[in-house]
């Protein structure tokens, strides 16, 4: 049969908690690694982030898809190199990229665009003055894009077609001209269709190209290669697929003795001689290149070039040391609040106050549990921010709490009940107030989770997560304890419960209101 409503059997709603941790802890040591600690941020671990702008050439807003489309091979880049609790996210017309830890360098090159082309070297000239800066903000303006282009991918800078492409007349004064410069405003946006005049990685070489006859996207493999004994150097091997394989066999074939340009994004990183014809497809790209360098680009062209051109706007790297400092202070901060709340509790309200620290004691072993798993699951990351959301969530649990033990002190004092009888018909008039209040602070979670990003999301999820979690501990530990502690002759005394003024009070207005039919049996 089962207990009127408001009465509940304790014994089974603590050990379905016990059993709830036991579970989650169980899956903590035992799965993972078994390491129980979660992950943090970079503001509590030290790390990078680095936030890259998109743009266009005609300054327009990139699209949504593009922007799309360049996160998710951001992403796949950050899979390929084994950068863990990494972070890609779209701010607007940004994309923020946070590497917690020390493999921040890695971050910063993850917004290269890597589109690789190849093209015949019409002509080259070496240089012999080292490139020029740009003015301010120059290379990043859509009206130096468009000069650039009128002026180096001018049409007739090359006559003919495919194999019988040559300099046009105007073209070696034209090369002549051109300077090398530190920021090219046209990386990333030539037009791979027309010809290109352009300098390699180290501005000590500038060329005049013809138009991109095979396009990056054909390349179906690359890896670092390391030196060997005929290659001094550390390459980029290359493996195309079938239609770019014939195209790279028929332009060998055709042009031993010229020379090819490798060109990513706008710049020549090798331009080597055809010494005979490539007929298998299998293609190194050399350059005064570091191990580090070789698999950054063999990295970023395995996994595809992006659809923009990104600038880095911002780059923040946050040291292990002050990380540390920010997790102890984030930690002092959370104390404090416990204490603060332990103290008023154990004050006002004695021993239902030592169930709130018991309930409050035993949310935290949830909640630890459950960053750690999360951490393992989904890549959830500890932040500044999430630190605040718990310290607010202490805040909405001892609400909780404050709305049952008052709802208890009105049962007793306007319904003279004794705390035992309070109990169950008090928690049912508090359990609407603390889901509706714990509702609606979800809701409001769940809303900022959804329309915000970064370390605002970071907040509002522990938050939501806290809320729920609230509401498994004053329903299976709180309401239960409370519960055997009014069934206790010597957990109930007044003295102990807090509850004897309310007590006193509610005898007072029996009385009074006895007083009045005594006085009028009298009279009569």
């Amino acid at each position: 049969m089962a207990p009127p409503a408001g009465r509940i059997r304790p014994g089974r709603y603590l050990g379905f908690f016990v059993l709830i941790v036991v579970v989650l802890y169980a899956l903590v040591f035992f799965t993972g690694g078994g390491k129980p600690t979660p992950k943090l941020g970079i503001d509590l671990q030290g790390g990078t982030r680095v936030t890259l702008s998109a743009r266009t050439p005609d300054g327009s807003a990139p699209s949504r898809e593009s922007l799309n489309q360049a996160r998710q091979i951001i992403e796949t880049r950050v899979n390929g190199i084994g950068v863990s609790g990494t972070e890609v996210v779209l701010d607007g017309d940004n994309i923020v990229i946070t590497v917690p830890g020390e493999q921040g360098d890695q971050a910063k090159k993850l917004g290269q665009t890597a589109q690789l082309g190849f093209r015949k070297v019409i002509d080259a000239q070496t240089v012999t003055t080292p490139p020029v800066a740009p003015p301010p903000g120059q290379g990043d303006d859509p009206a130096a894009i468009q000069q650039a282009k009128a002026t180096r991918q001018a049409a007739d800078l090359v006559t003919g077609t495919g194999d019988s492409l040559a300099a046009g007349p105007n073209a070696s004064a034209a090369l002549t001209a051109f300077t090398c410069s530190t920021q090219d405003p046209l990386r990333g946006n030539d037009d791979p269709n027309l010809p290109l005049l352009t300098c390699d990685q180290t501005g000590t070489e500038k060329y005049l190209l013809g138009p991109v006859f095979l396009k990056g996207t054909e390349i179906d493999n690359a890896v670092s290669s390391s030196p060997a004994q005929n290659k001094p150097q550390w390459t980029v091997d290359l493996t195309f697929k079938s239609e770019g394989r014939q195209v790279w066999a028929d332009f060998t074939t055709a042009n031993i003795g010229q020379r090819a340009a490798f060109v990513l994004d706008t710049q020549v990183v090798s331009a080597p001689t055809i010494q005979s014809a490539i007929l298998d497809g299998n293609t190194q790209i050399s350059g005064n290149f570091t191990q580090a360098q070789t698999k950054d680009l063999a990295d970023v062209l395995k996994y595809g070039s992006l659809p923009l051109s990104f600038t880095s706007s911002d780059a923040t790297t946050v040291s292990a040391t002050l990380g540390l400092a920010s997790l102890k202070a984030g930690l002092i901060a959370g104390g404090i609040g416990l204490a603060l709340v332990f103290v008023y509790c154990l004050v006002y309200y004695r021993l239902l106050g030592v169930l709130t620290v018991v309930s409050l004691a035993l949310s935290g072993l949830i909640v630890y549990a459950v960053l750690v798993l999360l951490g393992r699951w989904i890549n959830f990351t500890l932040d500044l921010a999430g630190v605040a959301g718990f310290i607010i969530a202490i805040g909405v649990t001892a609400d909780s709490f404050v709305v049952f033990f008052e709802r208890l002190k009105d049962e007793i004092r306007e319904g003279g009940r004794s705390f035992r009888s309070a109990v169950p018909r008090g928690w049912v008039r508090a359990r609407r107030t603390i889901l509706a209040s714990d509702a609606v602070m979800f809701l409001a979670s769940a809303v900022l989770y959804a329309i915000a990003v970064g370390d605002v999301q970071g907040f509002a999820f522990t938050l939501g997560m806290s809320t729920v979690l609230d509401l498994i501990v004053v329903f299976l530990v709180t309401h239960p304890l409370v519960a055997m502690a009014s069934k206790s002759k010597f957990l109930s005394q007044p003295k102990l419960t807090g509850l004897g003024g309310v007590q006193t009070l509610a005898a007072e207005r029996r009385s009074a209101r006895k007083v009045p039919a005594g006085a009028g049996a009298k009279e009569s």
